[in-house]
């Protein structure tokens, strides 16, 4: 911060807001609330304990990243750890054989029958955030089948053996537990979604107690189905590979898809049998690039990874450390640059594999990134950023320009400056959904997954015990919000789910995924530079206060946006709180504002990997 031009009492002000930023860079760095996770052998990181324990058992009896993240991607979903069976499934998973980055893509599709006059002819403005019509088709089972299939070394029976032990009963934790009961009015109106969660009907609590023995005896039978087709296959003389993917018929194609869809339909869902069968997951090229000099990964435009990498375009040419950590103008900077990223997410991005092209080498360009810095206005917020025009940077002319000229953001409830964090407005729709997973091994694989849907209340597709998605609520009805996302059959929503891999020198730097919705990137995006600009450990970085905007478009409900607002930690200094206001931020505080994100640094002076697992909620690692 330059001070030699100020009067004296500024001069001395100055100082000392520098001083406090300092106390607060070093509150979120050197005292961390967890410890960092060592390891040599293996890494499992995950949203919830007993996850995490999936995970090393996978890793005590041999498997790789691989079978240990799919281990733990199942007892998380048996878990409704803000995501149940039926949701879907991405990931990035290095591949220390081929030293490449492959992406999966395990996100479902809308079904036969959704289309935006079904919607509309239903007065609703966009589809519904929960039951049966909220559902695309379940990814989760497909994506982790396909995960183990090519890239594992287990069998599905070994894998999901600790998800088989928990649905035939757990002791419940306190969060799923209060969640359920929270939630109990809306589950009641499922039939089979009452049976299953809510065990004690008609009493004063309805849900399961903490501690209570949870059982699921439908999920159970479904597992054991997919076990029971595999091992089938193995006896038949088939090889692994062949028998996982006979229990992916079965689940997609046999009694399980039956079942599934009659239960769907039965409760006013639109999936059919052969919605099911024409889905497959896919091994895709993640989209990347270089922040001074370390190659980083997302997934493409069908989720909303590339606005981190747009974002770090945007800010790679400035001294952010300079400026000094969560500092006024660093703050700015990151609003500023997020909220440009994040407008042409919300008008460009879109299912890859359905016309019209998303224009994604444009909007990755450095150059038109500059482009887009200049917008940046240093002395106030500007609530009205627009999508930019990517186009020309890939050498075509926009043919939306019409709609570009009227796009304009659907603003939410005001918010008063200042509330005290339990006066805040609710901002479920930015935090909504999800988990993550992290998994490395010695070999060299490591994967990042951030899955989601069938988020509690979730409506259960019959007698299988699956929670159905909820994710067709990303889509939009009209063409004029978004020309790429709009809902069609057989085609993916624009999905927040957003791993991301790191590499340095061609091998592998960080894994990082956070749970959450539009928070992710923004959350991601900062613990990236809190390591790679600040100089914190992987923990420090987990913990770190990071700022949220809400002024681009909610991916959920009503798609609405809060140009201008802005949620800090609450031990943001006042000098920074006084100079925000002045460029016109709308404030909001939060105790722990850092996300539940998890992490994997890998020390290559040591040949050690650091892990990190957030203090924001309950998500837990364990290493060797």
């Amino acid at each position: 911060m330059r001070i030699r031009s100020l009067s004296a009492p500024a001069k001395a002000a100055a100082v000392l807001a520098v001083l406090v930023l300092m106390t607060l860079a070093s509150a979120a760095g050197a005292r961390t609330e967890k410890p960092v996770l060592h390891a040599s052998h293996w890494l499992a990181i995950t949203g919830k304990p007993l996850g995490a324990t999936a995970g090393a058992k996978i890793f005590e009896k041999g498997g790789n990243a691989v079978d240990a993240a799919c281990s733990m991607l199942a007892a998380v979903c048996t878990m409704y750890d803000v995501l149940s069976w039926g949701g879907e499934t991405q990931a990035l998973i290095y591949n220390p054989r081929t030293k490449k980055v492959l992406a999966i893509n395990g996100l479902g599709v809308a079904p036969t029958g959704a289309t935006p006059e079904y919607f509309k002819s239903k007065g609703l403005a966009y589809p519904p955030a929960y039951g049966p019509l909220a559902a695309v088709t379940p990814g989760t089972p497909g994506g982790l089948m396909l995960m183990l299939a090519e890239f594992g070394t287990m069998s599905l029976k070994d894998v999901l053996a600790p998800a088989l032990a928990m649905a035939e009963g757990y002791p419940i934790e306190t969060q799923l537990a209060d969640s359920i009961e929270r939630n109990k009015d809306k589950i009641k109106e499922w039939l089979y979604s009452r049976a299953v969660l809510l065990p004690h009907l008609g009493q004063a609590r309805e849900a399961p107690w903490p501690g209570e023995i949870f059982r699921q005896p439908e999920l159970l039978a479904t597992l054991r189905k997919l076990v029971e087709a595999e091992q089938n296959a193995l006896a038949q003389g088939k090889d692994r590979k062949q028998a996982i993917y006979a229990a992916y018929d079965r689940f997609y194609k046999g009694d399980i898809a039956r079942e599934f869809v009659r239960g769907c339909q039965e409760q006013g869902g639109l999936i059919t049998l052969d919605d099911l069968a024409r889905w497959k997951p896919l091994v895709e090229e993640p989209v990347m690039v270089p922040y001074k000099g370390i190659e980083v990964y997302k997934l493409s435009c069908w989720v909303q990874g590339p606005a981190m990498l747009q974002a770090l375009n945007i800010l790679e040419g400035m001294d952010l450390k300079g400026m000094g950590f969560n500092s006024a103008r660093y703050i700015h900077a990151l609003y500023q640059a997020m909220n440009l990223a994040f407008a042409d997410r919300d008008f460009y991005y879109g299912d890859p594999y359905v016309p019209p092209e998303e224009p994604l080498r444009g909007l990755l360009s450095k150059d038109y990134a500059r482009e887009r810095a200049k917008l940046i206005d240093w002395e106030k917020n500007n609530p009205a950023v627009k999508p930019g025009d990517p186009y020309p940077f890939e050498g075509k002319t926009n043919p939306y320009l019409d709609l570009l000229e009227k796009w304009g953001n659907p603003v939410g409830s005001s918010t008063a400056p200042d509330r005290a964090p339990s006066e805040r407005p609710s901002s479920e729709g930015f935090l909504a959904g999800t988990t993550s997973i992290q998994a490395a091994d010695a070999e060299g694989w490591v994967v990042s997954v951030t899955p989601s849907g069938g988020w509690i209340p979730a409506c259960l597709a019959g007698a299988t015990g699956v929670g159905m998605s909820q994710r067709m609520q990303s889509f939009v009805l009209d063409a004029s919000s978004n020309p790429f996302n709009v809902l069609a059959p057989g085609k993916r929503p624009r999905a927040t789910l957003t791993p991301g891999l790191a590499l340095k020198d061609g091998m592998p730097f960080l894994s990082f995924a956070v749970q959450g919705g539009d928070t992710q990137d923004q959350n991601l995006l900062q613990f990236f530079l809190d390591v790679v600009e600040f100089g914190m450990n992987v923990q420090e970085a987990c913990e770190a206060p990071n700022i949220t905007s809400f002024q681009m478009r909610s991916s959920f409900d009503e798609h609405k946006a809060e140009p201008g607002k802005l949620e800090l930690n609450e031990r943001t200094p006042q000098e920074v709180r006084d100079r925000l206001k002045a460029l016109g931020y709308i404030l909001t505080f939060a105790r722990y504002t850092s996300g539940p994100i998890n992490a994997v640094f890998f020390d290559r002076k040591h040949g050690t990997m650091w892990g990190g697992s957030s203090n924001f909620g309950e998500d837990y690692g364990i290493g060797w």
